[in-house]
């Protein structure tokens, strides 16, 4: 049976805003008025500040419509920008989403989307209050706005980070990375194949950290019930390395890793083997982890450990001793990374 195809122009601009954003519940009080009206409008708030981020996705550069599963694709979209606002110590409480879409990109097709948003949405306590729709002529766009609120004073930076401070990070690095060649293995493998059957068994932790992360609103749980106030925090979307050399950058300091303390998941390593990548190198530079890098002081050392939902990995240095993973026999290796400076 072939399935239903509805043209999007079929139902225009308005309608297919309609179709899409039915079925989204308000979560706060905040919001006062969303979808359907010229703007959204949200109430400040006396006991907090807010918090706003902006995210865009193109496919052909950041998905690939091929292998993504759009219900993915929507709860990942979601995730990307709320991560942003975790890593301000932020609760996401809005979502604006405008989308840049093709002649051949049907309605059911956004349905599925929409789905995924809606799922992330309604999980995430998140209100989805606007966005726009637009044709493109270089497949489809996703725009996502986050806003979130932090109490006031409770907001971290990357620029909080003081020497002798404690690296931490939320869960082991690379999957997502793995999970992406993984994919892009298969694809190749299977053009010409009449009836692809991708070989994915025994490597769905990697597809599931890749196709749909999980922001880490839980650790903010766990950090504001023991009353853990970090004194800097990145979310890890580019890779260890990078997002630490910005962390380094903005707080002016250096920081010493350790790579036996990095965690890296079993199926990370199995598959680096299988295709001949180093996981280490997927870990420091493969990106779109969605983890949170966050710093301590050394004093709470003892309390973060029993947290038993981070790991410390390093700590913070003095600026000019630069960045450094530092390998079990001793030997330190200078921390390289995409859109900085060979110093």
């Amino acid at each position: 049976m072939e399935k239903k195809r509805t043209e999007i122009a079929s139902l225009g601009e308005f309608g297919l805003i309609d179709r899409l954003t039915q079925g989204f519940d308000h979560h706060h009080s905040s919001t006062l008025c969303g979808v359907g009206d010229d703007a959204a409008v949200v109430a400040p708030s006396e006991e907090e500040e807010t918090v706003i981020t902006t995210e865009t996705l193109f496919e052909g550069v950041d998905f690939d419509l091929s292998y993504f599963p759009l219900k993915h694709l929507g709860y990942k979209v979601v995730t990307v920008a709320v991560s942003d606002l975790l890593a301000m110590n932020a609760r996401p409480r809005q979502l604006l989403i405008s989308l840049g879409l093709s002649a051949k990109i049907p309605v059911e097709a956004l349905d599925d989307l929409y789905e995924g948003i809606r799922f992330a949405c309604k999980e995430q306590k998140i209100d989805l209050v606007g966005g726009d729709t637009r044709a493109s002529m270089t497949g489809m766009v996703i725009s996502v706005t986050a806003i979130g609120g932090v109490k006031k004073g409770q907001a971290v930076y990357r620029s909080g980070a003081k020497k002798h401070d404690l690296i931490c990070i939320t869960s082991n690095l690379g999957a997502a990375y793995m999970g992406l060649q993984l994919l892009e293995r298969e694809k190749r493998v299977l053009a010409d194949v009449a009836n692809p059957e991708p070989q994915f068994k025994g490597y769905e932790y990697l597809l599931e950290k890749y196709l749909k992360p999980r922001p880490r609103t839980d650790i903010l749980d766990v950090l504001e019930e023991e009353k853990i106030l970090p004194t800097a925090m990145i979310d890890l979307s580019d890779g260890l390395a990078s997002d630490l050399k910005q962390l380094c950058r903005a707080s002016k300091c250096g920081a010493r890793i350790y790579l036996e303390r990095i965690p890296i998941a079993r199926q990370t390593s199995e598959l680096g083997e299988e295709m001949h990548i180093d996981p280490v190198i997927a870990t420091l530079n493969g990106g779109e982890d969605y983890e949170l890098l966050f710093t301590v002081p050394i004093a709470l050392q003892e309390q973060v450990m029993r947290l038993g939902v981070v790991d410390v990995i390093g700590h913070i240095t003095d600026e000019a001793a630069g960045c450094y993973l530092v390998t079990p026999d001793g030997g330190e290796i200078k921390l390289k990374a995409q859109g900085f400076p060979e110093e």
